[in-house]
């Protein structure tokens, strides 16, 4: 199932993705960023707004950590790992480039789980990551090889990882959209260590207090999150993320802008980009999780029909105004032929507006159906000689 969903997530955002640009550029420009290449991202749709270069090979920074934390939060929901756990901090994790950010761990000092989580994405500490790719694998190679395979496994098709940080190498790269997929992915897998970790504004370890990076969550009580990264070749990146309302409920947006001139443009223009996106389109629930959409006909089964729908709430990120213009268009995968199982694919859900699809969503079995007896198949076979 996990892998089921995964593949799911990364068809919609990359479905989405291609068609969404076509839709809105009819009704508004898209938006000057002052970056090498960014994405703005609704999270609550899976759908990307719009977006620059999002594919072009960037080196990902300290954004790099994203995966460390995702990977340690990982472990702990599966209890491989504790946050009251105390690890003896190796020499390489000490030794981290001492030039670089550090939490300031000691291997004479033992240290949680818990505060190398706070030390990696409040003051990025790349002693942290280390330390916590060792907790989690037994060695930073061994924790890297974790990395890509989970890279694959969630759709992430343009990055590579060769170490936990983020520190310069060429063989750690990725785009503004795969790091999008990641961001997203964190936030809605792993949701109370996201509000544990990312929205905090410091973190005080060895008597030492370093504030986060991420000047948004203290520009805009909306944002609560994510994480800044910089080298001299990547500029200064940010990842952020902010929760607004949303008619009765809540949407929530992600920005990803890399290759920026300064600490202060990357928080301007992520900003910049997250109002843009609140102000200018709006995200409706098209249906319920389990909603029976259609009840269509099944041939060879226990039974003649079979409902259909999806298996998490939908929703649709469109220019503000367009909602009641929107259709759907339902493409059946006919003849459905028993067996189908629970959640397999029988047909596509377009969404279409002004004769134009602007999202594509895979339409699964609500049930499953068993195959009929051996009469009831020879006669549906007789049947469909005649559909």
């Amino acid at each position: 199932m996990k892998k089921f969903l995964s593949s799911l997530f990364s068809s919609l955002i990359v479905v989405v993705a291609a068609c969404s640009g076509t839709a809105q550029a009819q009704t508004l420009p898209k938006p000057l960023v002052d970056a090498k290449s960014w994405v703005l991202l609704d999270a609550t749709s899976n759908q990307v707004i719009n977006s620059d270069n999002a594919t072009l090979q960037i080196e990902p920074a300290s954004l790099t950590k994203i995966m460390t934390a995702y990977l340690v939060f990982n472990a702990l929901k599966e209890k491989r790992l504790d946050l009251n756990q105390q690890i003896t901090v190796s020499t390489r994790a000490w030794k981290v480039d001492a030039s670089s950010s550090k939490m300031f761990i000691d291997p004479a000092t033992p240290v949680n789980i818990g505060d190398l989580l706070f030390g990696l994405i409040v003051q990025s500490g790349n002693d942290a990551s280390v330390a916590l790719a060792e907790a989690v694998a037994g060695s930073e190679d061994a924790f890297v090889v974790q990395m890509n395979r989970e890279a694959a496994r969630l759709g992430m098709k343009a990055t590579r990882y060769a170490n936990s940080h983020g520190l310069p190498s060429p063989d750690n790269f990725s785009t503004a959209f795969d790091l999008a997929i990641l961001a997203s992915r964190l936030i809605t897998d792993h949701p109370e260590y996201y509000k544990t970790y990312y929205s905090t504004k410091s973190f005080t370890y060895n008597k030492i207090t370093q504030a986060n990076r991420n000047r948004l969550l203290w520009l805009d009580p909306t944002v609560d999150g994510m994480k800044t990264g910089h080298t001299e070749a990547a500029g200064y990146c940010l990842i952020s993320s902010a929760i607004r309302p949303n008619g009765t409920g809540q949407r929530r947006l992600i920005s990803v802008v890399t290759g920026t001139k300064s600490d202060q443009i990357r928080a301007q223009e992520s900003l910049k980009l997250l109002n843009w996106g609140y102000l200018n389109f709006d995200t409706v629930k098209l249906y319920d999780k389990a909603q029976a959409i259609e009840t269509l006909d099944v041939w060879k089964g226990s039974q003649g029909k079979i409902k259909v729908g999806f298996n998490q709430d939908l929703y649709v990120t469109l220019p503000k105004g367009s909602a009641a213009r929107l259709k759907p268009a339902l493409e059946r995968k006919d003849p459905l032929v028993a067996p189908i199982a629970l959640n397999s694919r029988v047909g596509t859900m377009k969404m279409m507006l002004d004769g134009k699809s602007v999202a594509e969503f895979p339409v699964l079995a609500l049930e499953d159906v068993r195959q009929a007896s051996i009469f009831g198949r020879a006669w549906d076979s007789i049947r469909l000689l005649f559909k």
